[in-house]
């Protein structure tokens, strides 16, 4: 756990959608949330408060085009989850999260990610299109890639998982919600496939997202794709067609499969330097 929580703000006009953000971030020890007032500049807020902010929350609409460029130009961006429609658009930069309204059960887990990812394209030092990311983007200003590495530990959230967050250590209704939320995504993720890659990609990088950091099990996954598949096999008969086609969609669990693989080799600390040791004879 960071020493001390990480500091969420968040930019919700759907007063709904505010009290699910609230509910799920309630009794959350490592993040704590704050909120835009209405009628606030969020270009200005952010500058005000400089390196208090650590992650910043918002609803996919409430940022304008004008204020988005804002934002790169003064080099204020900071790691991001964006709440709305999977639609594959970029709505701040390449290494935000997006997590879809009636998925927010996913939404710490992701926070999480929208962290890693940050900090992983900074090290890299990879521009992006209108404003470069992480390291390059805000070290020079509040140098905030280093200031999160130093409270999350030198390697990073990737290596500092919550085991009190894992599904397996959840209370038994958090953990059904969490799993049927996780069904929604994976769902989502298999019906946009084939149609938009782009917002399947958005949908498989939110389900590895939460399930890595929930840890769950391989097995889990591999059954939800089972289920899900047969379900739209049983309907495809109903209605009369055809659904070999369904066999495609094992490089969609490939695909999830991989990407879970890269999430826990980049969990894995650098190696230790090797001292020599001398058997006794």
């Amino acid at each position: 756990m960071p020493a001390s929580p990480l500091t969420v703000l968040a930019l919700v006009d759907d007063p709904a959608l505010q009290a699910a953000v609230d509910r799920w971030l309630a009794g959350q020890e490592r993040y704590r949330l704050e909120r835009f007032e209405p009628g606030q500049d969020p270009v200005a807020e952010l500058e005000r408060q400089g390196d208090s902010i650590d992650v910043l929350l918002f609803e996919q609409g409430c940022l304008t085009p004008a204020q988005v460029q804002d934002l790169r130009d003064r080099a204020l961006l900071l790691p991001a989850v964006v709440i709305g429609v999977m639609s594959g658009r970029v709505d701040l930069h390449e290494a935000e999260v997006h997590l879809p309204a009636d998925q927010l059960e996913q939404l710490s887990y992701n926070l999480d990610a929208a962290v890693s990812r940050f900090l992983v394209r900074g090290r890299r030092g990879s521009p992006e299109k209108g404003g470069p990311v992480g390291d390059t983007g805000l070290s020079d200003r509040w140098r905030l890639a280093d200031r999160l590495q130093g409270r999350l530990g030198l390697a990073g959230v990737f290596y500092k998982r919550d085991p009190s967050r894992f599904l397996r250590n959840l209370p038994p209704v958090d953990a059904s919600e969490l799993l049927q939320s996780l069904r929604r995504t994976y769902r989502d993720f298999l019906v946009e496939y084939f149609r938009d890659p782009a917002a399947a990609n958005q949908a498989l990088e939110s389900f590895v997202n939460t399930a890595f950091f929930s840890d769950l099990p391989i097995t889990r996954t591999i059954e939800m794709h089972i289920d899900l598949i047969d379900g739209f096999a049983k309907q495809l008969k109903l209605e009369g067609h055809k659904g070999g086609f369904l066999q495609d969609y094992r490089l969609a669990l490939l695909d999830v499969l991989a990407h879970l693989c890269e999430m826990y080799r980049r969990s894995m600390p650098p190696d230790l330097p090797i001292q020599n040791v001398t058997s006794a004879s």
